[in-house]
């Protein structure tokens, strides 16, 4: 698949409030299709405009980094709440009314950190792409030097928010108690109310995330180092076996 079509098909399965945060990449595109060796008004044009939207993916991911760091702690003060500890017998009962809105919000929660992951990825992707466009059409050498500058953008910096993942999974299994189906695979005890609302709702783009982002990392006889490193994220046996409940 083309990387434009991929592109638009992934910001319109993304949060509606995410869609406008992504690589302008058809106006960049034609940016470079009016650039010919020498043409260097349209060169300056492409270079602020680059420079804008990389300033656009760091004041958005630094938001929602920030935000993430926040709830992730809102949710371990809530589990604390809700979740009673019987020391006796170290097992632990739950207040299922409040259990029940707690799974929507995990289960949402780490979907929303999964496209974050993807945001950054895609990105990152599409501005490597474009700016080997724009050198094949310049005669230039920009790419080596610019991605350089991009891999050092708070962006591009998913370390943290694939910790949060991690241990976001930790807590969904405390959550969703795991048992093993007639087959072998792993489905989870939850009501069928809760995971219909995360299959709605953000479940359903964070499946789509991980699609584009295995393709995206997967390696090819076209791998190089500019290429993103084949995905090396936390285990998404999470996500896969809630998504059985959905087929």
């Amino acid at each position: 698949m083309k990387f434009g079509k991929r592109l638009k098909q992934q910001i319109e399965q993304s949060l509606p409030g995410w869609r406008e945060e992504y690589l302008s990449y058809k106006e960049l595109k034609k940016v470079v299709r009016l650039i010919s060796s020498g043409a260097g008004r349209a060169e300056a044009e492409f270079m602020y405009l680059l420079n804008n939207e990389m300033e656009k993916f760091n004041a958005f991911f630094m938001e929602k980094e920030e935000d993430f760091i926040i709830r992730h702690k809102e949710l371990g003060e809530r589990i604390e709440k809700v979740v009673i500890d019987d020391r006796s017998e170290v097992e632990y009962r739950y207040r299922e009314e409040e259990m029940e809105k707690m799974r929507r919000d995990i289960v949402n929660f780490h979907g929303e950190m999964v496209l974050l992951i993807n945001y950054s990825n895609i990105n990152y992707t599409g501005l490597g792409k474009i700016v080997k466009k724009y050198d094949k059409r310049s005669g230039g050498a920009l790419r080596v030097a610019f991605i350089q500058k991009v891999v050092q953008q708070p962006f591009f910096a998913t370390d943290l928010i694939s910790k949060l993942v991690k241990e976001c999974e930790t807590t969904i299994d405390l959550v969703f108690p795991p048992s093993k189906s007639s087959t072998g695979r792993v489905l989870f005890q939850s009501s069928s109310s809760s995971v219909a609302v995360a299959g709605q709702g953000i479940f359903r783009n964070t499946v789509a995330a991980l699609l584009t982002m295995q393709e995206i990392r997967r390696g090819s006889s076209t791998y190089t180092h500019f290429s993103l490193p084949p995905l090396n994220l936390p285990d998404f046996d999470v996500i896969q076996s809630l998504q059985l409940r959905l087929l």
